[in-house]
């Protein structure tokens, strides 16, 4: 069965706008664990909603007593008296529903799935059933994009011509068309799901004001938050480091956690899982990822957005997820169909196997470089072929979770035996697993290489043989900065020779062979240009892989027979992602070689990989400081922006985790592995690298024999039981959150304040001063920083001014919930590097009418009382690393208007757009350089006042007080994103059209 779209390419545009301006879907709250079911109602495609569907729906809600879990149980009646009472009304209801609601479009394609036995599964939207030999060649990530639209498809939020754009997608994705996209579920982390539960909280508050109904903010959809970014090493090589840790985590923590179990129990379909537990994406594939739904008799493929970016490690189980802004997040939970440009796809084929010592962080740190050199930002990359069969599910994990570090939005890999192997050793039932096959063969959406393999047409290919990957790490400033290990000290000593940048560190020939001595403990010590003082194992990239941790286990246990040690300034850490790895490194016996080496298990989060490092000791820092030390982190992470790591780690070098501890042990990163030994053993023979090394082969019997899926079971079965300090937190039991003024963790932010019904408009921007002029690579630690608080920072003074002790500070990741520190930590990384200081770096600025240097809040707040606006100049690649929200929010709350950039992140400039600010590109080989553009300047951004006059994509002239004139391209890249523009951003449009049903 064809469908034919319109061929009017005006009716198309209305039909858009029409269904991106008309009010949300209006739901009863499902249970926990539900979602939306397809939907049975198509209103008239027209302007406003039907009121009799609406009406009635109200009629309902209003008749019954407030339910919770299905019954009031503050009321004096029985359940069963309750119910009996109940089913009239709701057979009515159904009656009622059933007569009005037109048929689903695609309902002559919803299919029976037979069990084997007898019986059924469920029934599923067929996509053989359409008979359209395009499905055939899709790649099997735009089948899923396909299967969600038929689903959803009422033509009304999702329409016959999406459904039909998708199909046609060889030829569309090249044009950019726009599809609405609803994810089967919603994934977030602490640091973002603090700030979106405040947002919700803040939402329910501004319904009230509108006189509309607060509870109509509930999540529609399944929503995960898993707690994992507050823990940080302050204790570490010691036996009692998880327990000190947790300690310390729950003393500063204590408000933030509150708030949000109080989201768990105010909020339906929120899960939340505590501290301790593991890191949210490890648990995401090892426990959450449902690969195939089956809700309301509807099999369905499970999809998911996070707040977090590397939400894509779920796409190496098939699931097809990916990175998006909080405030996205929070209007996908609500219902809100995501708009997104339906994406190019690159076909990257695998052939071979590794080598004999190779790791899947070699794998993903090449694979890395070659889609960043390819260039794959805003595009889907599928992988493919012979290789597959040699890579375990662990190792495609790794691949897909650095997809934001290659820039594409998933790194995806569909599901194939090895996956059906992967989810029975993690604890999923015979029965589950047996569903989710059944259904992805009948659906075309399972691959099986023992069958022969139709070609799938992609966008563009790249290909890769397994065997020719080597050895590597990747720093000292990007992921993408591959050097092979044999070239590392090479590559070092370049480093030092080279100017400042993301290669360099100008440090002069005379002084590069520098040892600084000092007194550790009373032991003598001492410190010279690329000496290690972090070693960390951390980060959900490489702690869910066994290979991986098996390896590094491997490598302790040789040095610790050897006699090797590592030195005891070195902060050494592991994390792993969940309590798995601690079962089978205990199974296994290598967690005491790692505890030799000072490898503790410090906690179950990010840590390090997010800059929760915790302090060095205060000898090696002074060390460092005092003698301008280029001292080196290396971790098995995948970020090591600048600054990011630890302040004081201006190298930060990304290595699987076997290689951390190898590096521990050189204590350098200024070493041949190659030529030079690693170390001296106990009788004062030199150790080389290759003595310590464990063959692939012994570490594939290390795995074999320790990992079990009784593990994985035991340890998911405890996982929201939470811990006895999860547990005695008390919260309130109130749907309507109590704000604290005095509080400095939650705060209740002025998004909504002053706000009515009527849409403020587009804006455009008049005499605006340049509040920061960067280059290249502004990251969102740059713009939006989740590290320490430093001591002289106006956060800083913020928090003393309120009675909190320095000791105290926390991180900013860990504050997100109040808007006041946030937008104080706005622009505040310590090596961020801002043109108008010309050289110096630091969060400074110049106030333009003064020409005084200030903190840059400072001066934005200085701009703010003068009533004037302000924009930014920026390089390629700005936005680039983790999902921060805050980098849209901060700005705003500085009053920054616009941004003018060569380049964006796709996710932060879909954050910008949410919060109302202006994304503007130059024009392709133009910069502010090149018009010569210094920031001293006052600028004017032309655009219209009623927003139908503007189109995505559109030119737009800039213009200066000093006379020059240029042409920027207008990134709203969707429809859907000028209506957030119209009305100040996503979250106001939202509460706007939930208000009016």
């Amino acid at each position: 069965m064809y469908i034919t779209a319109s061929t009017s390419a005006s009716s198309l545009l209305r039909a858009s706008r029409a269904r991106f301006s008309c009010s949300l879907s209006s739901s009863l709250s499902l249970s926990r664990g539900s979602v939306s079911p397809p939907p049975k109602l198509s209103p008239p495609f027209t302007s406003h909603r039907s009121l009799s569907f609406s009406s009635s729906v109200r009629s309902i809600r209003y008749s019954l007593p407030r339910w919770s879990h299905g019954v009031d149980w503050r009321s004096p009646g029985s359940l069963r008296s309750q119910i009996r009472a109940v089913a009239p009304v709701i057979e009515r209801f159904q009656r009622k529903i059933a007569t009005m609601a037109p048929e689903h479009p695609f309902k002559g394609i919803l299919t029976s799935l037979p069990k084997p036995g007898g019986g059924e599964f469920g029934k599923f939207y067929s996509l053989p059933a359409l008979n359209d030999p395009r499905i055939e060649k899709l790649p099997y990530s735009i089948r899923i994009l396909l299967e969600s639209a038929i689903r959803n498809c009422d033509n009304f939020q999702v329409t016959k011509e999406d459904v039909e754009k998708i199909i046609d997608w060889e030829t569309t994705s090249p044009k950019q068309v726009e599809i609405p996209f609803k994810p089967a579920r919603v994934l977030l982390q602490d640091f973002t799901g603090v700030p979106a539960v405040v947002d919700l909280a803040c939402m329910r508050d501004a319904m009230n004001k509108l006189g509309s109904d607060s509870n109509k903010i509930n999540p529609l959809v399944p929503v995960d938050l898993v707690i994992d970014h507050s823990v940080q090493v302050d204790v570490a090589r010691s036996a009692n480091a998880v327990q000190a840790n947790m300690e310390l985590e729950f003393q500063r923590n204590k408000e933030r956690f509150a708030f949000l179990k109080w989201g768990s129990t105010a909020f339906h379909n929120m899960l939340v899982v505590p501290p301790g537990s593991g890191i949210v994406h490890q648990v995401n594939l090892e426990y959450l990822g449902r690969v195939v739904f089956n809700r309301d008799d509807v099999l369905y493929p499970d999809s998911v957005v996070g707040t977090d970016s590397h939400t894509t490690m779920i796409d190496g189980l098939g699931v097809a997820g990916w990175g998006v802004g909080g405030i996205e997040a929070e209007a996908a939970m609500l219902g809100q169909p995501m708009s997104m440009v339906l994406p190019g796809v690159v076909g990257f084929k695998l052939s071979g196997k590794l080598r004999n010592g190779v790791t899947a962080t070699d794998l993903v740190l090449t694979v890395t470089q070659m889609l960043r050199k390819h260039g794959v930002v805003g595009k889907f990359v599928e992988f493919y072929g012979g290789g597959m069969g040699a890579l375990s599910l662990a190792d495609r994990a790794t691949i897909a979770n650095m997809s934001p570090e290659y820039g594409a939005t998933m790194g995806f890999f569909p599901v194939d035996h090895v996956t059906l192997q992967y989810l029975k050793l993690t604890g999923r039932s015979d029965e589950t697993v047996a569903m989710i096959e059944s259904y992805l063969r009948a659906n075309k959406l399972f691959v099986d290489y023992n069958e022969p393999q139709l070609e799938r047409v992609y966008s563009s290919y790249l290909q890769l043989d397994l065997a020719d990957v080597e050895p590597c790490i990747s720093g000292p400033k990007r992921p993408h900065d591959r050097v092979p290990l044999r070239d590392m000290k090479a590559d070092w000593h370049s480093c030092l020779d080279n100017k400042v940048g993301f290669k360099g560190f100008a440090v002069p020939k005379e002084v590069q062979g520098k040892v600084a001595n000092f007194s550790f403990h009373g032991q003598p010590a001492e410190l010279k240009h690329g000496d290690v003082v972090i070693a960390a194992i951390t980060s959900c990239t490489n702690t869910s892989n066994p290979s991986v941790m098996l390896g590094a286990g491997l490598v302790a246990k040789k040095a610790c027979e050897l006699g090797l040690q590592v030195k005891p300034w070195i902060k050494t850490s592991l994390a792993p992602g969940s309590g798995v790895v601690t079962k089978y490194l205990l199974q296994s016996g290598l967690q005491k070689y790692l505890d030799q080496q000072g490898f503790n298990i410090v906690g179950y989060g990010c840590t390090t990989c997010i800059g929760n490092s915790g302090d060095l000791d205060e000898s090696v820092a002074s060390a460092i400081s005092e003698n301008d030390i280029v001292a080196a982190a290396v971790l098995s992470g995948n970020r090591n922006f600048e600054g990011r790591v630890h302040p004081l780690t201006r190298a930060n070098y990304l290595a699987s985790p076997p290689l951390v501890v190898a590096y521990a042990l050189a204590g350098t990163v200024d070493i041949d592995f190659e030529k030079e030994p690693i170390g001296t053993g106990k009788d004062g023979r030199s150790v080389y690298f290759k003595e310590i090394w464990p063959s692939t082969e012994e570490i594939a019997e290390a795995v074999q024999s320790s990992v079990l899926p009784s593990m994985f079971r035991s340890t998911y079965e405890a996982i929201t039981k939470g811990n006895p300090m999860w547990n005695q937190l008390s919260v309130p039991a109130a749907t309507m959150y109590s704000w604290d003024p005095s509080s400095t963790y939650i705060h209740e932010p002025p998004y909504f304040k002053n706000m009515t019904m009527d849409p403020p408009g587009p804006h455009g921007v008049k005499d605006a001063y340049c509040l920061l002029n960067f280059g290249d690579s502004i990251t969102t630690d740059h713009i939006s920083p989740a590290g320490s608080i430093h001591k002289d920072s106006p956060a800083a003074k913020y928090l003393l001014e309120r009675g909190v002790d320095r000791k105290d500070f926390n991180s900013y990741g860990s504050r997100r919930g109040n808007d006041e520190v946030m937008a104080r930590g706005t622009f505040a990384n310590i090596r961020i590097v801002n043109k108008l200081l010309n050289g110096e770096v630091g969060p400074k600025t110049i106030h333009i009418p003064t020409g005084e240097q200030l903190y840059v809040f400072d001066a934005a707040m200085k701009y703010k009382t003068a009533g004037h606006d302000t924009i930014i100049l920026a390089g390629a690649e700005y936005g680039s690393g983790s999902s921060r929200d805050w980098a849209a929010k901060g700005p705003m709350l500085l009053g920054v208007k616009a941004v003018i950039a060569k380049s964006f992140e796709r996710i932060h400039r879909s954050n910008l757009v949410g919060m109302g600010i202006v994304p503007l590109c130059f024009k392709p080989g133009q910069d502010a350089d090149s018009l010569g553009l210094t920031g001293h300047e006052r600028y004017s951004i032309d655009l219209p006042s009623n927003i139908s006059d503007i189109r995505p994509g559109q030119d737009v002239t800039v213009t200066t007080d000093t006379g020059k004139s240029f042409t920027c391209i207008a990134r709203f890249d969707t429809e859907v994103e000028l209506a957030y523009f119209n009305h100040g951003g996503i979250l106001p449009y939202v509460i706007r059209n939930l208000t009016k049903q």
